[in-house]
């Protein structure tokens, strides 16, 4: 158990509420199901059999979010970025998050290793 997981990296210096948070962490994870969904069925298989774990981790920086994402692609993990609509509290097309996964820990622990949690 425990070979799989799904990591969802926040920025903090948008200084979003906790709600705005929430849902922009849910919107990383559905999408990068399903994107890991049509790439690796099989990651998202085991992922669920194991209990869908996942790890939510923090960057202070739309660069330090663009670099995780460019890592994660390079290293060929299904990872999807998410951009805020700004509706509510923050203007259009805002970097909020990236969804790395579900994909086997290792690999993901590469690029996200030296992340704190949020």
């Amino acid at each position: 158990m425990g070979n799989y997981k799904q990591v969802i990296i926040v920025r903090t210096d948008l200084k979003m509420g906790k709600g705005k948070i929430a849902a922009q962490v849910a919107h990383a994870s559905v999408s990068a199901l399903e994107k890991t969904r049509a790439i690796h069925p099989e990651w998202v298989s085991e992922w669920l059999r194991e209990g869908q774990k996942k790890v939510i981790l923090k960057v202070n920086s739309e660069d330090d979010l663009i670099q995780i994402y460019n890592s994660a692609l390079k290293m060929g993990l299904p990872a999807v970025a998410i951009f805020d609509k700004g509706l509510t509290q923050l203007p259009p097309n805002t970097l909020t998050t990236v969804g790395i996964g579900p994909a086997p820990e290792k690999i993901i622990d590469e690029i996200t290793g030296h992340l704190k949690l949020l």
